[in-house]
């Protein structure tokens, strides 16, 4: 998909489901260590590990099909940075690419279905994404993601997601290493109620800063690894009270606990919410706040996304639908 493709992809359709968490489904099964530097990234070398990760992904699309919804899925390669791959050990292999490659791979799979299907590149921040004390300036983060980016671009990604990013400083950064490869990107968030990033950045200034001073700018922005009741809060709060948030916020992949990231942090437990229930408040989104991308993060599994879509799909808007049968 080039980028005119995955534009023309985001305007077409109303509604876009989000997958539901992936790297914290596998911490959960104690079969399965994750890597302490790339964590789920090397999971595609080895067979079981790798069967592993295609079942979670093949949940998330077969209720995609089943809802015939359009569906993100994102690379695993959230700390997929060089430093990281260096130290893993995988530096003469294409971390990025290969993770593209075996994503697309699933896709394909799916025949017509996969033309409602896309990809992101996934990158996060370099340090802890709850601690915005460890965000780096903007030209060290620009040096920083540069790489990875890049690698992501030239393994053919339909366009990039940088996710659970905590500081204004390091998404600057961010924003203009992933401006630089000419694919389409977007900027996530971590919130907080007050409407600011966990900086102190209040979300109007974060946007209009990375929108001022990277060229080109990103085409939306998204909030993650937030409850929905916190993001609801962030985006009503009287300083994002002018509609240009809501006009570049497009979305929300939701936590299912209504914890601030410190609370997160240092829970030694999954609190979960009900799958229904879930559903029911981020689908709510759409009508309320025209949010166009929904879907889960942590606590989340198939069970919440399959809610989700079925609550999407009994909403007051209609879908296109691909007549012929797929599989």
């Amino acid at each position: 998909m080039n980028q005119t493709s995955f534009l023309e992809f985001f305007k077409k359709f109303p509604i876009i489901l989000g997958e539901g968490a992936v790297i914290e489904r596998l911490r959960r099964n104690t079969d399965f260590e994750l890597d302490p530097f790339i964590v789920n990234s090397a999971f595609i070398y080895d067979k079981a590990k790798r069967t592993a990760l295609e079942t979670i992904y093949r949940q998330y699309l077969d209720i995609g099909f089943q809802y015939d919804l359009p569906l993100l899925l994102s690379t695993p390669t959230w700390r997929a940075n060089q430093k990281r791959v260096a130290a893993a050990g995988y530096e003469r292999r294409d971390v990025n690419g290969d993770n593209f490659r075996f994503l697309d791979a699933l896709r394909t799979s799916y025949s017509l279905y996969a033309q409602k299907v896309v990809i992101c590149g996934l990158l996060s921040c370099q340090g802890d994404a709850y601690n915005p004390e460890e965000a780096l300036e903007p030209d060290a983060a620009y040096e920083f993601h540069a790489w990875q980016s890049m690698k992501l671009a030239e393994a053919g990604v339909d366009f990039f997601l940088a996710a659970t990013l905590p500081a204004f400083s390091e998404a600057t950064g961010l924003a203009s290493a992933l401006a630089v490869t000419g694919k389409p990107y977007i900027i996530s968030f971590v919130v907080r109620p007050e409407g600011t990033l966990l900086d102190g950045t209040p979300l109007i200034d974060a946007i209009s800063g990375i929108d001022n001073a990277v060229i080109p700018k990103p085409m939306a922005y998204l909030v993650n690894c937030t409850h929905v009741s916190i993001f609801r809060s962030a985006i009503l709060n009287e300083i994002n009270s002018s509609s240009f948030v809501r006009t570049r916020i497009v979305g929300l992949l939701a936590n299912t606990a209504a914890l601030n990231p410190e609370e997160l942090d240092n829970s030694t437990e999954l609190l979960e919410e009900e799958p229904d229930a879930f559903a029911q408040s981020v689908a709510c989104l759409h009508e309320d706040l025209g949010m166009k991308i929904l879907g889960g993060c942590c606590g989340t599994d198939h069970r919440h996304i399959r809610h989700l879509a079925k609550q999407l799909t009994s909403g007051p808007f209609e879908l296109e639908t691909i007549k012929q049968p797929i599989l």
